[in-house]
C-alpha cells in the first residue's frame, strides 16, 4: 500500500473525499483505487476559526506502486510499513504457574501476554468483576456509601476503567498498534486505531476489560477477584509464593506485581517486608472545570457540532515549580474516587461520546520528596492520606470540597454555583479551598490559574469550578528494579503505575507487556 500523508479536508467533508484526494495526489484515475484505510486522523486549529481535519492514509492501487510513486512526484507519499508487532511464544513450560498481582492495564496485558504464549497465568485482583464493580460505584455516586473494596481505584480494569480512557502516550513504542487492535477487538471503536488522541470511554471500557478477560481465560489462564494479596512467601532471595487476605498460599516462582498507585495497604505490606522502594516525585491538586462549550470555543474559534468536543493541554513553569493540566475529560464528569473511608478523592471521566456539558481536568503541582511533610519511604502516602481527610472533614461526608475559580483566587469562600454547575457525585461542599489544600499547592495555583488564561481563553474564568482534592495522579513510591525488570527479590517483577513506572492506561499496558516478555525471555534462557 501507499502511505500519504497531510490530507487537509474541512470539518464537514465526505470521508469518501478522501480516495479522490489521493488519486489526484498519485496522479492516477479514481477507478484505481481499490482501498482508503485511514491511518490516523487529528484536528488542526492553528487557524481558527478556519478549522481543518488532518488525515494520513494508506491507500491501495491498481498497478506497480513504486512506479506509481515516481511518476507522481509527490513528497507525501511513501510505501506503507509493513512490520508489526507480534507476542512472544515459548515451547518451554513453568513448573509453577506464574502469578499477576492486580488487573489494571499492566496486569491485564501482562496476563495476556503470558497467556497467549501458553503459560496459563493466575490473575489475583482484590476488586470485583467490572459489572459488579460498576454497580458499587454507581450506588457510591448515588448514596455517599463506600465499599472499599470495590471502588473506582480497585477491581476489574483498575483506576483507568474510570476514566476518559485515553490511550495517548509521549512513548513510541512498536507495541502501541497491537494494544489498540487489542482494545478494538475486545469491544472499542476502531476509530481508536486512527484518532491522534485515541479514548475509549468509561462505558466502552467495562466491556473491553471483560471480554479481555474471557480471552485470558479461554487461553487457559484464571481470573480471580476478590482476592487480596497480603503477603510474599520467600527463601534466601526468591519469591516462592503469594499468601492472599483469606490465607491461602498459592506457590510461584515468578509474580508481576501491577498493583496500581492507590493499593496504600499493599505498599505497607512491601515496605515492612523489605522489598526496596523508595519515594518519588508526583502532583497533586484539583480537577477544573468548565462549560465544554467555553472549550471549544476557545480552542476552535466556534461551536460546531461537526468537530469532536476540545481539549487541551496547558503547563505554567513558576518561580518554584510547575502547574500543569493532566487528565482532560472533554464532555465529562469530575467523579468521586475514594477507596479508604473517611478520605474524600476526585478524578475524572468521560463516557465514549463525551457529550455531558461540562469539560474537566486535573489542575496539578507537582510535589518532590524533599518538601513531603513526612519523613521516609512512604511519606508522599501519608501525606496524600491527611489531604485527603482533610477534604472529608469539611463536610464529614463523601462531599468534595468545591469553589468557584474567582471566589479561590480572592480567597473568600463560595456559598454556590454559578453558571457552571458542578458534575461530582454525591455532591459538593462549597468552602474556601485554601482551608483544604496545602500552602505549597493553594499558593501554585493562585499564581497559575491567570496565567493559564493568556493560553486558554477562559480558563481562569470566575465561574469555573474547582473540586479537591486531586491527590492519585500517579504513584508517590517507585519500587525498584533491575535490567531484568525484577526487584532484589528475585522472581518479583514490579511494573506499571502503581510501582512507578507508568503513567496512563498506553504505558502501564505497555510496561505490562514488557514485563511478561521479560518472564517469558528468562524461560526461554
Amino acid at each position: 500500500m501507499i502511505r500519504i500523508r497531510d490530507i487537509s479536508m474541512p470539518p464537514e467533508h465526505n470521508p469518501h473525499q478522501l480516495g479522490f484526494e489521493a488519486a489526484q495526489l498519485l496522479g492516477i484515475s479514481n477507478s484505481k483505487i481499490r482501498q482508503v484505510k485511514i491511518v490516523r486522523r487529528s484536528v488542526d486549529a492553528r487557524k481558527k476559526p478556519d478549522v481543518r481535519i488532518i488525515y494520513t492514509i494508506d491507500v491501495a492501487v491498481d498497478g506497480n506502486e513504486k512506479r506509481i510513486l515516481k511518476l507522481s512526484g509527490c513528497k507525501r507519499a511513501q510505501l506503507a510499513p509493513t512490520s508489526f508487532y507480534k507476542p512472544p511464544k515459548t515451547d518451554k513450560k513453568m513448573e509453577k504457574r506464574p502469578v499477576v498481582i492486580g488487573f489494571g492495564p499492566a496486569g491485564m496485558f501482562a496476563a495476556l501476554i503470558l497467556a497467549n504464549a501458553g503459560l496459563r497465568p493466575i490473575v489475583l485482583e482484590r476488586g470485583e468483576d467490572a459489572a459488579s464493580r460498576n454497580a458499587k460505584v454507581e450506588h457510591f455516586f448515588a448514596t455517599g456509601e463506600l465499599d472499599t473494596k470495590s471502588n473506582v481505584q480497585f477491581g476489574e480494569g483498575g483506576a483507568g476503567t474510570f476514566s476518559d480512557g485515553k490511550l495517548n502516550t509521549g512513548v513510541n513504542n512498536p507495541r502501541i498498534g497491537w494494544i489498540l487492535h487489542q482494545f478494538v477487538r475486545f469491544g472499542a471503536r476502531e476509530n481508536i486505531l486512527y484518532d491522534a488522541k485515541p479514548h475509549v470511554g468509561t462505558d466502552v471500557l467495562l466491556t473491553v476489560v471483560q471480554n479481555l478477560r474471557q480471552r485470558i481465560l479461554n487461553l487457559g489462564g484464571e481470573v480471580r477477584f476478590n482476592t487480596q494479596v497480603t503477603g510474599l512467601l520467600l527463601d534466601g532471595g526468591k519469591l516462592t509464593g503469594v499468601q492472599t487476605a483469606d490465607g491461602e498460599q498459592i506457590p510461584c516462582d515468578c509474580a508481576v506485581l501491577a498493583i496500581g498507585h492507590s493499593a496504600r495497604d499493599t505498599f505497607e505490606m512491601l515496605h515492612s517486608t523489605g522489598i526496596p522502594m523508595e519515594p518519588k516525585a508526583f502532583a497533586m491538586g484539583v480537577r477544573i472545570e468548565h462549560k465544554q462549550t467555553t472549550i471549544d470555543e476557545a480552542q476552535y474559534g466556534m461551536v460546531n457540532p461537526v468537530l469532536p468536543p476540545a481539549d487541551y493541554k496547558l503547563v505554567q513553569h513558576l518561580d518554584d515549580g510547575s502547574v500543569y493540566t493532566f487528565c482532560m475529560c472533554p464532555g465529562g464528569y469530575v467523579v468521586a474516587a475514594a477507596s479508604e473511608e473517611g478520605r474524600v478523592v476526585t478524578n475524572g471521566m468521560s463516557y465514549a461520546d463525551r457529550d455531558g456539558e461540562n469539560a474537566n481536568a486535573a489542575l496539578l503541582v507537582t510535589v518532590d520528596p524533599g518538601e513531603f511533610p513526612y519523613e521516609g519511604t512512604l511519606g508522599g502516602m501519608h501525606w496524600q492520606r491527611e489531604i485527603e481527610e482533610a477534604a472529608y472533614k469539611t463536610s464529614g461526608s463523601y462531599r468534595a470540597p468545591a469553589q468557584k475559580v474567582g471566589d479561590f483566587l480572592e480567597g473568600k469562600a463560595s456559598t454556590g454555583a454559578g453558571s457552571v454547575q458542578p458534575t461530582y457525585r454525591p455532591g459538593v461542599h462549597w468552602c474556601d479551598l485554601h482551608d483544604v489544600l496545602p500552602e505549597k499547592i493553594s499558593h501554585s495555583l493562585t499564581a497559575a490559574l491567570p496565567k493559564l488564561e493568556g493560553s486558554l481563553k477562559g480558563f481562569s474564568d470566575p465561574d469555573a469550578v474547582l473540586t479537591a482534592p486531586e491527590t492519585r495522579s500517579s504513584s508517590p513510591v517507585r519500587i525498584l528494579r533491575d535490567e531484568s525488570r525484577q526487584s532484589k527479590l528475585l522472581g518479583l517483577y514490579p511494573c506499571g503505575e502503581g510501582a512507578g513506572y507508568a503513567g496512563g492506561i498506553m504505558s502501564a499496558a505497555i510496561d505490562g507487556i514488557m514485563t511478561a516478555e521479560a518472564i517469558i525471555a528468562a524461560l526461554e534462557g
